[in-house]
């Protein structure tokens, strides 16, 4: 996709020498507080206000996903605006081309490129240009571009805004929602992208072996209770299903992690439905960005860029 270096736009830094893809760092850390107050990191001045903020996303990403979810959860679609890239990452990064269903173009500032939203927030920036972005319309800079952060954001700065007040991240149960967190980082959410852009038979087997391991861990676990940490839903379950989401139809195939399908998987089949036919959750998934995306975008796994068929879609039947 390329990346910027100190504000200029140029090609991907050469792969790892040993053939493991490794995940670039997020640079934008900031936190929307109740109060403005600062957060756990970055600078302060950025209060939980209706209409201020505005989130860039792209539907085929599943961080973006993420934030899609928690922002339909917590009642905030009246309150943060959004704008959808197109699902083609190409040459120029994500683009604003408004030539694809429920691409929106930047509803903001009329961009081109997604970077032109990075180097307004800074000029020199240098590093990889992602989605999610939680943009402040008031100081003109990105809160932050890490969704693990923007999902706690949103379950509970705006609560006195929204009147919501549903909690995802609940303080009896956080030391089992971080711990199912890096599970399913590492070996899932993360883990298929270690599989797929592997450029090696090593790196390749590696990741695919833990991609395995983490369903079965899961399938076990979700056999003998309803949800990842427990009796309740909670941002664990939330973090999971947008890989789930994915995997039957792109990561199965196109990243090689085709030992199993999650319609293979009893328990966690029926787990993922019932998020899916969560209230407002089935409209933040588009299937069609998400083909479209990784079989069209990834040159190198798919150099002819045919977008299969893909599988039935079975999402809607009973749990």
């Amino acid at each position: 996709m390329g990346e910027l270096f100190n504000g200029v736009w140029g090609e991907d830094r050469p792969a790892a020498k040993d053939g493991e893809f490794r995940r670039s760092g997020t640079a934008f850390h900031n936190w929307i507080t109740p109060d403005g107050a600062p957060g756990p990191t970055g600078d302060g001045g950025f209060a939980a206000e209706s209409g201020r903020y505005h989130l860039y996303v792209s539907y085929a990403c599943p961080w973006a996903h993420r934030t899609l979810i928690f922002r339909a959860l917590k009642g905030l679609e009246d309150h943060i605006g959004i704008s959808v890239v197109h699902p083609d990452g190409l040459g120029e990064g994500w683009t604003f081309a408004a030539d694809f269903d429920g691409a929106t173009g930047d509803r903001l500032y009329g961009s081109r490129f997604m970077r032109d939203i990075y180097v307004k927030a800074d000029p020199a920036i240098s590093g990889r240009v992602t989605v999610p972005v939680l943009w402040d319309k008031k100081r003109e800079t990105i809160v932050s571009n890490e969704s693990s952060e923007i999902i706690r954001m949103f379950n509970s700065a705006f609560d006195k805004i929204t009147g919501n007040t549903e909690d995802f991240w609940p303080t009896r149960l956080r030391d089992e929602i971080e711990a199912a967190n890096l599970r399913i980082y590492d070996g899932f959410n993360n883990g298929v992208y270690r599989a797929g852009f592997a450029r090696s038979q090593g790196a390749y087997d590696r990741a695919v072996n833990e991609v395995f391991e983490t369903l079965d861990w899961a399938e076990e676990r979700l056999t003998n209770q309803p949800y990842l940490a427990g009796d309740v839903v909670t941002e664990a379950d939330w973090r999971f299903f947008p890989t789930l989401a994915r995997f039957d139809l792109v990561y199965h195939t196109h990243f090689k992690c085709n030992r199993k399908r999650i319609v293979d998987y009893p328990s966690l089949w029926r787990y993922a439905r019932g998020l899916y036919q969560w209230p407002g959750v089935a409209e933040t998934v588009r299937f069609d960005h998400i083909a479209r995306h990784y079989y069209y975008s990834h040159q190198s796994v798919n150099p002819h860029r045919i977008v299969p068929i893909g599988p039935e879609n079975h999402w809607l039947d009973p749990v």
